[in-house]
């Protein structure tokens, strides 16, 4: 492969910690990074994730927010299985939400190889845009932001040495 990688920040600003991901490669967005790394703020922008998700990548950085049990504002890596291609390419979509298993799906269905996918999340806080909240990120989850984007960088340089390799 050619150590492209690309980190996609997921989520919806208008819900709360939802908007974890576009925060998060905002502010990777202002960092020197490697010229192989392509930052992009997906947004809900579903179906343009799953075209980006069919090009060829070494390492896709998926980040989220990620509902795992945990205390608000903890930060968790994983790798999803990824799905197989399937003969039907049955998959199911909604253009104003971002769901990241269905992305994946999606682009496989439409005949993307997909490449090794971690995912970067965070515990929210709230998921929800009421008149006592406003808009935003929770305190717990704007303060995870940061380590986030540690971890991104720490992926990113660790997927390049093992590239270079």
């Amino acid at each position: 492969m050619n150590g492209r990688i690309l980190v996609a920040g997921i989520g919806n600003i208008f819900l709360g910690d939802d908007g974890f991901g576009v925060e998060v490669v905002n502010r990777l967005a202002t960092r020197k990074l490697p010229d192989c790394v392509r930052v992009v703020d997906f947004g809900i922008r579903s179906y343009d994730l799953a075209y980006a998700l069919m090009e060829a990548w070494d390492l896709v950085i998926l980040v989220d927010a990620l509902p795992g049990g945990g205390k608000p504002g903890t930060i968790y890596t994983v790798e999803p299985d990824l799905p197989e291609r399937s003969a039907q390419g049955v998959f199911e979509i909604d253009a104003h939400m971002m769901n990241p298993e269905s992305v994946l799906r999606m682009a496989s269905a439409l005949g993307g190889k997909l490449s090794r996918t971690l995912v970067v999340g965070c515990e929210p806080a709230t998921v929800e845009c009421d008149e006592e909240s406003g808009f935003g990120l929770s305190e717990a989850v704007q303060a995870a932001v940061d380590e986030a984007v540690r971890v991104v960088e720490e992926i990113v340089y660790q997927n390049m040495r093992a590239t270079a390799a």
